[in-house]
């Protein structure tokens, strides 16, 4: 099977939503429920094609996750894709140069993520 997309997020019904939403795509979905757990896959060889993380999480948030996946060998192109509440340009901008790839304000139309994933994901 191809390389996952990797979905992290610490809402267990926003987990279900984008895996819902991804379904069309026919890719192979995984799941982490925080940004440790994320990194933990990641570091114990999970290579996911794309990872969608939120920003706002108990403990590690998205932006420190994206800046640990940048620093892990092979990870430095892979797709990392910010879904959050958040709209704020100066939180954009921190999201940007920690290495995330996109932002997708929630709640996010699912049409609009499958279009991006398509994007992202070759």
């Amino acid at each position: 099977m191809a390389d996952p997309i990797l979905i992290v997020d610490d809402s267990p019904s926003m987990l279900m939503s984008v895996a819902i939403a991804l379904k069309p795509t026919g890719l192979d979905v995984k799941e982490a429920s925080s940004g440790e757990d994320a990194l933990a896959k990641v570091q114990a060889g999970l290579k996911p094609r794309m990872i969608l993380t939120d920003l706002n999480m108990g403990g590690m948030s998205g932006i420190d996750l994206v800046k640990a996946v940048r620093g892990l060998p092979g990870m430095g192109f892979t797709p990392i894709v910010l879904l959050t509440t958040e709209s704020q340009e100066d939180m954009r901008q921190m999201a940007k140069s920690a290495g995330a790839t996109g932002w997708l304000v929630k709640p996010f139309d699912a049409d609009k993520l499958v279009a991006l994933v398509r994007k992202l994901v070759p």
